[in-house]
């Protein structure tokens, strides 16, 4: 009885320790018990996957409801019954044994042991050392070098140059099996180093090469206030690694079986993990898509072109939109002192497992170093922070290039001397062509002027009452809307400088530009390949210039110079409203209060439209991409090309050419070409579920149906679910009878029937007031479908914007 007692005691003793965060010599975890790092947050035991019986060695979060596994010990060899325990060894190794006291899986050490302990530190790192000594340099072995499928914060993603060491992610077989998958996620040392996906050997993603700032294909990573990166290469080790700005935010990145690299949050209010960026984004992120000297634009169709001086090396591939064999030159380059170089901007850079760089030169140095190479085919700086320094080379053929809106780089390509005048020559124009015709024509027409010269004096004597009442109008009309001159324009912005560029839209480029007295603005340029045309320009002009309200975006001028039309705008530092809503990162930026002031500020500026201003406007293009954000974070409607005006008693209007951007136009717009104040009501209420979910409607996909967002945000708003609707990424910062209200006022504008929306004066006071609200009827375009779909009796020339650009349909009456 007495040696029963000392072993119940011990076996007390024994549970109490490995409640604890470390593990000695004399203790064992057996399969049912675990231990948990000193400040909560982390464990470490066994446990099962998901729909799996086998038995794993693993560390999950112990904060987090839902059990979410970060590293797994024994993922190759599972056990198959709970008999398993995990031990600490004399020699300073950790081991699990089976039931027949097998070992099945051992850490691995080198290093004498002096007391040996494992200890599961509070940032998910296990680590054996020996006794107290916590110097990480010194520890026997820690599982931070040994990652599985997640990279945590703390942890390094990369290369020890001395050791030998490779830390990269791994993917699970499947989410039910932790075993190594097809994918990895790697450093590769090949060149300027740069983060490569396999599937298997087969490279699926690449990061580009680091530029000091960011990885060259990750334009979205940015300074931000989750957490803070950095990128370390030096003579012992490369890698990137990151750490958390606040510690009280939960958030890693995992590579999927898929073969995604994903970042994940925890949000505490839905229990769930939200997605907060990833690597891969589109299409043009796949690996060498455009093949050799292909670029892709994913806004362009098709997404592949071949660079400047290239064209298809099989071109009935490229019609079969297969552009795997890439391209190849159209003049065969030969190596010469006369040849030069082609600016390429705004790109991810080309693959770098083929370069060279040096962190001392300058670019001039670069470039002549490249030009006395007969192999080297592209060069950039290697970093481009501060201007610019150090040298990137390319060798061989270039690949995976790709255009971005912002945050590209320039490089510069190889191109003979004539490739290099053909292109100037087509820059300029045939100058000498020109020139011919002029003197050709001078000549011919001197006669035609003396001869006409008596009767132009009649005419023009006849004219000339005329002609000053016709410029008096006119300069009444200019005297409305300041006319710039081009050389403020390009001094402003830097001669349309790269840098300064925001973004594209179906108009043309924007840029940002700053006039001599400080102020700053947006440039909007008419491209000579724009799908909007002069007569957008003309009616953005004509509208706008009339318009004066704090949430439309003011107008400050125009350019007209031969060709070249401009709009210049006030500058908005925040970007347009869809860069928040919709990114993982930025979302978290708008919280309840500022969603709810730029719903109101929305709904003001359409209710000015609409009723206040001197013509009453339609916009027909209002989505998240054309509402401004302001320093303050106020919305400023913008983007008026589309407008319409009605005068009188006009209420509606029907066009054959229907204008605006799937998702967001009403159904009788779409369908009948028929527009009203209410097809802008219709676009609000879109605009407004948009905001309170932080999901797009158009593309909007749900597992459990086959409802866009319309149709599912009003399906469980009559279930009573409304609030499962609510961007997990505000948190608990919202009013909950504000998002209710919200949500009703939204469904009621895109109620089906446009006699059944609310006119914005309407919205404008069901916004402001607690009055009770009607409910709403089932939405127009319930489930994601082509809207040109259904009968109508109007014939069909649409013109249909993504979020970004526009498309155009056209079908015979």
């Amino acid at each position: 009885m007495e040696g029963f007692a000392t072993l119940v005691l011990v076996f007390s003793i024994l549970r109490v320790s490995i409640a604890v965060d470390t593990l000695t010599v004399n203790q064992v975890i057996t399969d049912g018990e675990a231990i948990t790092s000193a400040g909560g947050s982390f464990e470490l035991g066994f446990f099962s996957p998901d729909s799996s019986r086998n038995r794993y060695v693993g560390i999950w979060y112990k904060k987090v409801a839902t059990r979410t596994v970060v590293w797994v010990a024994n993922r190759q060899i599972p056990l198959t019954a709970s008999s398993g325990i995990l031990k600490v060894t004399d020699r300073g190794t950790l081991v699990i044994l089976n039931g027949t006291n097998t070992t099945i899986w051992s850490s691995n050490s080198s290093r004498p042991a002096q007391n040996p302990n494992a200890q599961l530190l509070d940032s998910g790192n296990l680590v054996m050392k020996n006794g107290n000594d916590s110097d990480s340099e010194n520890f026997l072995w820690q599982s931070f070098d040994y990652p599985c499928n997640t990279l945590l914060p703390g942890m390094k993603f990369g290369r020890n140059r001395v050791t030998g060491l490779d830390r990269y992610l791994s993917s699970w077989k499947t989410t039910d099996d932790p075993s190594i998958g097809n994918f990895t996620y790697r450093l590769d040392p090949g060149g300027s180093p740069q983060l490569l996906v396999r599937n298997g050997s087969t490279v699926t993603f690449r990061s580009g090469p680091w530029n000091g700032l960011r990885f060259s294909g990750f334009p979205q990573l940015r300074p931000n206030s989750v957490y803070s990166y950095a990128f370390i290469f030096d003579d012992k080790e490369t890698y990137y690694t990151f750490e958390l700005v606040n510690s009280s935010v939960i958030t890693r990145l995992v590579l999927s079986p898929e073969g995604y690299a994903q970042r994940f949050t925890w949000i505490d209010r839905t229990s769930d993990w939200i997605l907060y960026s990833s690597a891969q984004t589109d299409d043009c992120d796949s690996y060498a898509l455009c093949g050799v000297y292909g670029i892709c634009e994913i806004n362009r169709s098709p997404k592949c072109e071949c660079m400047k001086g290239f064209e298809p090396k099989f071109q009935s591939n490229w019609d079969m939109a297969d552009w795997s064999d890439g391209c190849v030159r159209s003049t065969p380059m030969v190596c010469q002192k006369s040849n030069g170089f082609l600016k390429y901007s705004g790109v991810k850079l080309p693959d770098t497992r083929n370069s060279w760089f040096n962190e001392s030169m300058n670019l001039k140095e670069c470039a002549s170093l490249c030009l006395g190479n007969c192999s080297c085919t592209a060069y950039t700086n290697s970093d481009i922070r501060g201007g610019g320094s150090g040298c990137l080379l390319w060798f061989g053929d270039l690949i995976d290039i790709r255009e971005y809106t912002e945050n590209g780089q320039d490089f510069y390509i190889r191109m003979a001397k004539s490739e290099l005048d053909a292109f100037a020559m087509t820059n300029s124009g045939s100058k000498g062509a020109k020139r011919k015709w002029v003197i050709v024509s001078t000549v011919s027409i001197v006669g035609i002027i003396l001869l006409s010269l008596v009767l132009t004096l009649y005419v023009l004597r006849k004219k000339r009452l005329r002609r000053k009442g016709a410029e008096i109008n006119e300069r009444e009309e200019d005297l409305e809307l300041p006319l710039f001159d081009l050389h403020t324009i390009l001094n402003a912005t830097d001669n349309f400088s790269n840098d300064n560029k925001l973004g594209e839209g179906g108009f043309g480029p924007v840029y940002k530009g700053m006039l001599q007295d400080g102020k700053e603005i947006a440039v909007k340029r008419l491209s000579k390949e724009s799908r909007q045309g002069l007569d957008e320009f003309k009616n953005e002009v004509t509208h706008i210039s009339k318009l004066q309200h704090r949430n439309l975006v003011k107008l400050l001028g125009c350019c007209i110079h031969g060709e070249e039309k401009m709009l210049i705008y006030e500058y908005m530092p925040n970007k347009s409203l869809d860069f928040f809503i919709f990114d993982g990162m930025q979302s978290l930026v708008l919280d309840w209060p500022k969603r709810f002031v730029i719903i109101n500020g929305i709904a003001r500026g359409l209710l000015y439209l609409h009723q206040d201003s001197r013509l009453r406007i339609i916009h027909r293009d209002l989505k998240a991409d054309n509402v401004l954000l302001d320093n303050e974070m106020n919305p400023r409607i913008s983007d008026f090309g589309m407008a319409r005006s009605f005068r009188g008693n006009e209420s509606e209007a029907r066009t054959k050419r229907v204008v605006g951007t799937y998702g967001y136009m009403s159904p009788e717009y779409a369908i009948d070409g028929v527009y009203s104040i209410k097809s802008d009501v219709f676009s609000f209420g879109v605009l407004v579920l948009e905001i309170v979910t932080g999901k797009r409607n158009r593309g909007f996909n749900h597992p459990d149906h086959a409802l866009n967002l319309l149709g599912h945000a009003w399906t469980l708003y009559m279930e009573g679910k409304p609030l499962e609707l609510i961007d997990a990424s505000m948190g608990d910062s919202y009013n909950q009878s504000e998002v209710l209200r919200a949500l009703n006022v939204g469904l009621l504008c895109v109620q089906r029937t446009p006699d059944d929306r609310p006119s914005m004066s309407s919205v404008v006071l069901m916004l402001s007031s607690e009055s009770a609200l009607h409910q709403p009827k089932e939405p127009g375009f319930f489930t994601e479908r082509n809207v040109l779909e259904g009968s109508s009796s109007a014939s069909k020339h649409a013109i249909f914007s993504g979020n970004e650009h526009t498309i155009t349909l056209i079908e015979g009456r």
